[in-house]
C-alpha cells in the first residue's frame, strides 16, 4: 500500500490525537499549535476547521497514511491564486520520503484547483529538514521574511524561508 494522502475526517479523531501526542516533542520546536494541553477538543477544532475549509474551497487538510495508518498531516491553504502547503510527520516516519511524496501530490492537487498560479512553502530558516522538501521538488527560494506574529519559539530563529513553484 505505501504512502497515501486522503482527506481528513471525523473518524480520524482518536488516531490524530494519538499521533500528535506521540509527536509533541518532535513538533513543539517548530509549530505554535502544539502544546502540552493538546487534547480531544484540539483535534475536534482542527477537524471542524478542515471540514469548513473543504466546503469553502480554502483549506484542504489531508492525512498522510502509510499502510492505512496516519503518520502525519499535509495541508493546502488557498488564498486567491496562491496555495501554501504545510506538513508534519510523526518522528518514526521522518527521513523516508513521505513528506516529499505527500507534498508532490498536494502540488498537483493545488494546481488542479481553478485559478491557482503559485504554490508556496514557508518554514523557519532553522528547520533544515522542512527546507529539503521544496528543494527536492524543484521549488525556488523567493524570499526570507520576519513574520509579523509572535516572537520566534522553540528552535525557530524567526526568519521564514519562502519557496515557490509556478505552473
Amino acid at each position: 500500500m505505501g504512502m497515501r494522502l486522503r482527506r481528513v475526517n471525523d473518524a480520524d479523531a482518536a488516531e490524530l490525537l494519538r499521533v500528535v501526542t506521540e509527536s509533541l516533542a518532535h513538533l513543539r520546536p517548530w509549530v505554535s499549535w502544539v502544546s502540552d494541553d493538546y487534547d480531544a477538543s484540539s483535534v475536534a477544532g482542527f477537524l471542524a476547521a478542515s471540514k469548513v475549509g473543504w466546503e469553502n474551497g480554502t483549506l484542504f487538510n489531508h492525512a498522510i497514511t502509510v499502510d492505512g495508518a496516519i503518520v502525519g498531516v499535509a495541508g493546502a491553504d488557498r488564498a486567491g491564486d496562491v496555495v501554501e502547503i504545510g506538513y508534519w510527520l510523526h518522528p518514526a516516519h521522518t527521513g523516508r520520503g513521505h513528506a516529499t511524496r505527500a507534498v508532490a501530490e498536494l502540488v498537483e492537487f493545488a494546481f488542479g484547483l481553478g485559478g491557482v498560479r503559485r504554490v508556496q512553502i514557508w518554514h523557519d530558516e532553522a528547520n533544515i529538514a522542512s527546507g529539503g522538501v521544496p528543494r527536492r521538488l524543484g521549488f525556488t527560494e523567493v524570499g526570507r521574511h520576519t513574520p509579523p506574529r509572535q516572537p520566534a519559539f522553540g528552535n525557530e530563529v524567526g526568519v521564514d524561508v519562502v519557496w515557490e513553484l509556478t505552473r
